[in-house]
């Protein structure tokens, strides 16, 4: 039998899609700051450049959604604090030791 953690449909859901993009790019490392200095993305602004990395980057995904994209800045603002926390399955954020 298949358990689901909770029901999300980030097809239609533009929240959801949101909260799943923002974990996404939060996990997944593309965010740190060695990355985004390599990509010239940032030169002096160290505090909080991750959080506004991952905002960025989960808008521009929300956008790519028909369904979304008219406010995806939105979406990804209204889904932010709870989802940015959100580190399951890990019980912390890997990149972080």
């Amino acid at each position: 039998m298949l358990s689901l953690r909770t029901k999300m449909d980030p097809i239609k859901n533009c929240i959801h899609l949101a909260c799943t993009e923002i974990r996404a790019e939060n996990l997944s490392g593309e965010c740190h700051w060695l990355r985004e200095v390599q990509r010239g993305r940032m030169t002096t602004d160290f505090v909080g450049h991750g959080a506004k990395c991952v905002k960025r980057r989960a808008a521009l995904s929300v956008e790519a959604n028909p369904n979304c994209a008219d406010k995806a800045d939105e979406y990804v603002d209204a889904a932010f604090e709870r989802c940015y926390k959100d580190t399951f399955p890990f019980d912390r954020h890997p990149n972080l030791r």
